[in-house]
């Protein structure tokens, strides 16, 4: 396992991407975003890149511009969404499948992303189904329907919980709520899992 860090140019200012490389030619390639207000240091990303690199899968961990520049309000989601997509064509391996994943906003932004950069899959970790006490406010829409796509959310998250439909898969964690910290090693299990499934990653 090796890991390196670096700066990429986005139209929305620079990011910061933090690859690590698994023992072996990789299965496949997942790249990580981080939620609203936090950044890559999130232990349920911080489990999931673990156990993802140990199962044979590059993985790239990306700090929006935003954040890089010491900001916590987060950009507008196209801001978001174009950054994204530049870290991604420009760290993207070829020939490798591309899973798009992350946490909370970033699960947003991978959902909504996921169709324009051809990803093989989408792994939604706390996805944020309406604002706190606003179910009116869906953003199930955001979901890939035709793209294999794993949601993994607690049952007391106050943003909600998606349903399965399509290619959504959606798998609660009894007791915990937006952080995913209750049964981390669980919840990583369910992931490489999924991954493994597909042929993305070794077994667990």
């Amino acid at each position: 396992m090796t890991s390196s860090e670096k700066t990429v140019d986005t139209p929305r200012g620079p990011a910061r991407v933090r690859v690590t490389e698994p023992d072996g030619p990789p299965r496949s390639q997942l790249f990580l975003g981080h939620g609203a207000g936090g950044g890559v240091d999130a232990p349920d990303l911080v489990a999931v890149h673990d156990a993802a690199v140990a199962a044979g899968v590059r993985v790239v961990l990306v700090t929006q511009p935003y954040r890089v520049a010491g900001r916590r309000a987060p950009a507008p989601a196209g801001q978001l969404d174009e950054a994204w997509t530049a870290v991604v064509r420009a760290m993207a391996v070829p020939e490798k499948p591309l899973i798009l994943g992350g946490r909370s906003s970033g699960a947003r932004v991978a959902s909504r992303t996921a169709a324009t950069l051809g990803a093989a899959g989408v792994l939604a970790l706390a996805f944020p189904l309406h604002p706190p006490g606003r179910p009116e406010k869906t953003r199930a829409g955001e979901l890939p329907q035709a793209i294999p796509t794993l949601v993994l959310n607690g049952d007391r998250d106050p943003f909600g919980v998606p349903g399965p439909a399509g290619s959504v898969e959606v798998v609660v964690r009894p007791g915990a709520v937006h952080d995913l910290r209750k049964d981390l090693p669980g919840t990583v299990r369910f992931v490489v899992e999924w991954l493994a499934r597909h042929g993305w990653a070794k077994e667990f």
